[in-house]
């Protein structure tokens, strides 16, 4: 499908942020290993949000979304979905083929340390990008704690086959490559006969997705002790490099709860990139200023690049007049930002420099490289960097090769390329792709004043 701005109009508003995906998948999988029902209010229904349900019904969750009456936009008191956990006495999976996780790495990654706490052998497995996920590290650092686990085409990549004996103990992880692999492991230490201790190794990325882990966890009754805002000397606060990072659980349950899943900052920022982009005011309900997600980054982003921003305690109003300036910034902590960011600085005046985000390179595409290379068919002048860009000057369609980029069927690419078509008529290939992480995107817009349009090959 392809994917085109039709039309712009009196833009701004007041919009309600889209559920987290990621606070989503973390409750989902917790709730399904609890003791006791779960009620999960404003949940994320997406494709990857599905994904975690399906996997989770296929361990013996009991999982109910028919009170569920919305696609995550505007969701009422009455819409949640109820889980029935099924506690960490009794793991086992059901399902006497591989289960597919579709596109997924955060299911993948999280559940294939719960999976060696079953009774019996799991394999996972997802589409073709899935198989792509480097998943060796993980698999390395399962073994201390009791588990075979392997890659079956053995490239260190899905199909994953799990087999049981998680006891849970001692191990350690490089922080460099993943921050799901440490989620995944302190999740399933938890329950572990002997739960965890945990050393993270060296230079710590995405420390905020591990945040928001831990702070489900916590919701969900479980203690735990972690240095992971300890300071050290001569390192920065948020950013600690300078040595290990140190998680130690002892063997808990997590306990049922009703919980609230807040607003999304990685998806709020099309809706606020939209309106700097063209100048109003928009304010974004359910963003909380208290927020552990590392996507939050992007209102100090957005207020370095020009906009007036002003944060409540549950929401966002930002003021553009519509002009944009190049940045410096380090993306260490928010590689999905990475799509949106690149797209922002191809419409700014000035260069724009990222750094810091080796790591987007393994997510559902190298996120740096295809955002080079659909950037560069636009005529920006870009340069990839190992660990980012430089954008040195912005879409010129004059000196494109094409109006049409694709998004490499990678749902930031698709919805950050939007932002572009904002300004400059492009079409958008396998746009359709939104639905992995926000299914009422074209909605969403529209509720600002700007309408998106879906369309086949060949019939705009």
């Amino acid at each position: 499908m392809i994917l085109k701005v039709k039309k712009v109009s009196d833009v701004g508003g007041i919009v309600k942020a889209p559920p987290s995906k990621s606070y989503t998948h973390r409750a989902i999988i917790i709730a399904s290993f609890a003791e006791g029902t779960s009620c999960l209010y404003d949940p994320l229904s997406s494709e990857d949000t599905l994904a975690s349900v399906n996997a989770c019904r296929n361990f013996g969750a009991d999982i109910n979304t028919s009170n569920f009456n919305s696609l995550g936009n505007n969701p009422n008191s009455d819409s949640y979905w109820e889980i029935k956990g099924i506690g960490n006495g009794n793991i086992e999976n059901l399902s006497d083929n591989p289960i597919d996780l579709k596109n997924s790495g955060t299911t993948l990654r999280i559940m294939t340390s719960l999976a060696g706490l079953s009774k019996n052998k799991t394999i996972f497995t997802g589409d073709e990008s899935l198989k792509t996920r480097p998943m060796d590290m993980l698999l390395e650092a399962l073994k201390p704690l009791g588990v075979d686990a392997k890659s079956i085409s053995k490239n260190g990549k899905p199909p994953i086959e799990v087999n049981p004996g998680f006891v849970g103990g001692k191990t350690s992880i490089d922080g460099n490559v993943s921050s799901q692999f440490i989620s995944s492991l302190l999740i399933a230490g938890t329950i572990s006969e002997k739960g965890i201790d945990l050393e993270v190794k060296g230079d710590f990325i995405s420390k905020s997705y591990v945040a928001m882990t831990l702070d489900v966890m916590e919701e969900f009754g479980v203690e735990i002790e972690t240095d992971l805002f300890t300071k050290h000397e001569n390192c920065d606060f948020i950013d600690k490099k300078c040595s290990s990072t140190f998680f130690s659980i002892k063997p808990q349950k997590f306990t049922a709860i009703d919980y609230v899943v807040e607003g999304d900052y990685s998806s709020a920022s099309y809706l606020l990139g939209a309106v700097a982009i063209l100048g109003g005011n928009i304010t974004v309900k359910n963003l909380f200023k208290n927020s552990k997600q590392g996507d939050k980054l992007i209102l100090e982003i957005l207020e370095k690049m020009g906009s007036k921003i002003t944060i409540d305690s549950d929401s966002v109003t930002l003021h553009s007049d519509g002009n944009l300036n190049g940045i410096e910034i380090d993306l260490h902590n928010a590689p999905d930002l990475l799509p949106t960011v690149s797209a922002l600085s191809a419409l700014a005046n000035g260069n724009t420099l990222i750094t810091g985000v080796k790591h987007a390179r393994y997510k559902e595409t190298d996120r740096i490289a295809k955002c080079v290379e659909e950037l560069s068919k636009l005529g920006c002048n870009i340069k990839e960097n190992e660990d980012g860009m430089e954008i040195i000057s912005g879409v010129n369609l004059e000196k494109s090769i094409s109006n049409k980029v694709t998004s490499h069927n990678d749902h930031r690419l698709a919805m950050a390329f939007s932002l572009i078509g904002l300004k400059h008529e492009i079409f958008i290939e396998k746009g359709d792709v939104f639905n992995v992480s926000f299914p009422n995107y074209i909605e969403s817009m529209a509720e600002i004043g700007i309408e998106i349009g879906l369309f086949e090959n060949g019939c705009i």
